[in-house]
């Protein structure tokens, strides 16, 4: 990944000065690069699908940590937005934020602001490479899978079902980590820092919160799973921008 990154990098130092034949390069490169990307996490994430009875062990083994430390508050907020306009909202905003607003915030910050584009572009890639291993070691049954009594609203609710033809698409076990929640707070701070007004800045950061709401009413995840998924998305972005870190080393040392 690193060395993809920084051939990408290398492509938009050429691209800024290639004219138009030279952006549509670096947008050929950036698309393969995040087709790649996309097709082996894909790929990997459904051939370690896991078994639904080893997943909804280490769901439970979660909740009862959760309720241990008194935080397994997934049931309460499911029902504190329990009503037909609540939950369609989260519902839709919890599909929008990996379908809609991940690609849509790549496109505009490549436009806008090129630098933060490549930090946000370098920290979406990582952390998917490295959640691999994760859900192939550990998978983990969402709370609407695991019988603890929540509701899938997402199939109730939103266009797309998350049950049936639809899990070829995605590994329905995969809830450690929530890259839902990792991606939304990437994604409000880059945009955070690619805008200008106060309030804009404001609204970005509260992205973040606003997708881990919608994740544990809809059923989808845990606060444990958003923990982790900080956690990883954190380690995405030290990864991420290690190749900056290799050139900027190469420069200084000649």
């Amino acid at each position: 990944m690193s060395a993809l990154a920084a051939t990408v990098d290398a492509w938009t130092r050429r691209g800024a000065t290639g004219g138009t034949r030279g952006v549509r390069r670096l947008w050929r490169t950036e698309l393969r690069l995040f087709l790649a990307a996309y097709v082996t996490y894909t790929l990997a994430r459904w051939l370690f699908v896991g078994d639904l009875a080893e997943a909804r062990g280490h769901a439970r083994w979660i909740f009862e940590l959760e309720q241990s430390a008194g935080v397994a508050v997934e049931g309460s907020i499911q029902r504190a937005f329990d009503s037909a306009a609540a939950s369609w909202t989260l519902s839709n905003l919890y599909l929008a934020a990996q379908l809609a607003v991940v690609p849509g915030a790549l496109i505009w910050l490549y436009r806008r602001a090129p630098a933060v584009y490549r930090e946000l572009r370098n920290t979406v890639i990582s952390t998917w490479l490295i959640a691999v291993p994760v859900f192939a070691l550990f998978p983990v049954a969402p709370p609407r899978l695991a019988d603890i009594g929540m509701a899938d609203t997402v199939s109730q609710q939103a266009a797309v079902e998350l049950t049936g033809r639809s899990t070829i698409f995605y590994n329905p076990l995969a809830a450690v980590p929530s890259l839902h929640v990792g991606f939304a707070v990437a994604v409000g701070v880059a945009v955070s820092l690619a805008v200008r007004r106060p309030w804009a800045k404001g609204l970005a950061l509260l992205w973040g919160p606003l997708v881990a709401l919608a994740v544990v009413a809809t059923g989808n995840h845990y606060l444990f799973d958003i923990a982790v998924g900080l956690l990883v998305t954190a380690l995405g972005f030290v990864v991420g921008r290690l190749p900056a870190r290799r050139a900027i080393a190469r420069v200084l040392l000649g």
